[in-house]
């Protein structure tokens, strides 16, 4: 069997298969195995599969084979097909997979989402385009204004239909698909089938074969799940602890001022982050995501948006400084790392009074995590879950950018730490894989991270959509003998080490 035949068996065209496997993408994820052959022939599609299993593709191939196959021309403001997803950045990492599997097809595709201006996004409906990709919001209000018609849709779309449900965007939902043709053939792809869809499932979806392609609590193999029994007076230094070390790390709060404070504090204890949440602006999200994406920072500290609207690659480590509030948000917050086959480690932090609530989220979400008592900052413990060297840099992100001299397991580069996981030196995958391509799903990534195509407005920042293909390497394990967490050194914009990391609580210092 060819590469690609394992993609046209099941009934995707030569040319889209051979471009995925071009790309390293050989075989079809379960969701798209079981999900592919009824929406390739047509059928309304109800697809549940969780985090990281590659539901971008199972829509974005059977899409653009039925608009080839219908053959129809784009007409101004009248796209052919419509994805709807929560979030702008969603948006954004969905048109970037659609992008490449568009231009081979001759399809032209645009983003439509808030907090930026409409101007462009109305030239781009005026000229005419195939596929739009939209957040709901923004939408419905081009729709008022007549910019936008949905009377020739042909395929609609939603995408991670439960969060929408979360976020409160169902009656806006339901209010643009009554403007879709009801022969349109429609699909709907989420992390969990709940009574919150079932009324769009019922209103919306004919004769609809669904498929679910693992359970939504099945356990991930390569996720390791730890609790960490913390005095909440020690919860930062235990971060600053976690978060110095190499590798990528997604810090996740339950709210936007304490996603901000946090990042603050981080930084200022010498750990470079960026935080991502609702208060920001387009510009500072992109940027914020620019520099998690490029290796600039290391550390994310976000809130629910980005375990349901982002994808990075390589992600090694996934703390919930902040446990959540129900099981759902913890398995798509866990699900950004261990993704594809790779190693990940999932910690959550719970101080005295939260252990009811933790051990009530741990049974609820299916899984058995290690607890350990962490009663200091160099508990031995630390140093396994978060291997590799602290390196810490006077005023973080803000002020300094570290300079880490060659070393085992590390790289020496300005501007980015390193997480190669020879020598037990870093956490995560290799990151030399991630510069020229979104090794989630294996299609070209431009070096900022964003793009735009064919007059379409909005940003991309890099594929959703997962594969069961190579990534490249292996380099993520945490095998090998971990360093000391005691090993800290400070590194100033020179490169020389400055005074050591102190155990001493967070708000009595400052760092640098």
């Amino acid at each position: 069997m060819t590469s690609s035949n394992s993609f046209t068996l099941l009934g995707v065209p030569a040319n889209l298969a051979q471009l995925l496997a071009d790309r390293g993408i050989t075989d079809p994820t379960p969701i798209q195995a079981a999900t592919l052959p009824d929406s390739l022939a047509g059928r309304d599609v109800l697809g549940r599969g969780r985090t990281g299993s590659g539901k971008t593709y199972a829509f974005l191939l059977p899409l653009v084979a039925r608009l080839v196959a219908s053959g129809r021309p784009a007409r101004p403001g009248a796209a052919r097909a419509l994805i709807l997803a929560p979030t702008r950045e969603l948006v954004g990492q969905i048109h970037a997979a659609l992008q490449p599997l568009a231009a081979a097809s001759g399809l032209t595709t645009m983003t439509i989402f808030g907090g930026v201006g409409q101007n462009p996004q109305v030239a781009a409906l005026r000229k005419g385009t195939d596929i739009i990709v939209a957040t709901p919001g923004r939408l419905e209000d081009l729709i008022k204004q007549g910019h936008a018609r949905l009377g020739g849709i042909e395929v609609t779309v939603l995408d991670e239909a439960d969060h929408m449900a979360d976020l409160g965007f169902l009656p806006a939902v339901k209010r643009i698909l009554d403007l879709t043709p009801q022969t349109g053939q429609r699909m709907l792809f989420s992390a969990t089938l709940d009574k919150a869809i079932d009324g769009i499932v019922a209103r919306y979806l004919h004769n609809a074969r669904t498929h679910q392609a693992d359970s939504a609590q099945s356990p991930v193999a390569t996720m390791h799940h730890h609790v960490l029994h913390v005095d909440r007076g020690s919860r930062v230094s235990v971060l600053v602890e976690l978060t110095s070390a190499p590798g990528r790390t997604l810090v996740f709060t339950r709210t936007k001022h304490g996603a901000k404070q946090l990042a603050r504090q981080l930084n200022a204890e010498g750990v470079p982050a960026v935080d991502l949440h609702g208060n920001l602006s387009q510009n500072a999200r992109t940027r914020n995501l620019d520099a998690f994406h490029s290796g600039k920072v290391e550390t994310l500290v976000a809130t629910d948006i980005a375990a349901r609207g982002i994808h990075v690659d390589d992600v090694g480590l996934v703390v919930h400084a902040d446990p959540p509030v129900e099981e759902k948000a913890y398995l798509h917050r866990s699900g950004r790392t261990a993704r594809a086959g790779n190693e990940g480690t999932v910690i959550t932090l719970m101080t005295d009074d939260q252990v009811r609530d933790v051990r009530a989220l741990t049974r609820a979400a299916g899984i058995h995590p290690t607890i350990t008592r962490v009663d200091r900052q160099r508990h031995p413990i630390l140093a396994t879950l978060a291997p590799g060297e602290r390196v810490l840099v006077p005023g973080g992100y803000a002020d300094a950018t570290p300079v880490v001299a060659q070393g085992p397991g590390r790289k020496g580069s300005a501007g980015s730490r390193s997480r190669n996981g020879s020598g037990g030196g870093g956490r995560g995958p290799s990151k030399t894989h991630s510069s020229a391509f979104d090794t989630d799903s294996g299609l070209p990534r431009s070096s900022s991270g964003r793009g735009t195509s064919g007059g379409s407005p909005g940003t991309s920042t890099g594929a959703r959509g997962s594969s069961a293909g190579s990534r490249g390497g292996s380099g993520g394990s945490r095998s090998g003998a971990p360093r000391s967490a005691s090993s800290v050194r400070k590194v100033g914009p020179s490169g020389n080490a400055v005074r050591p990391h102190s155990a001493a609580s967070f708000s009595s210092r400052r760092s640098g």
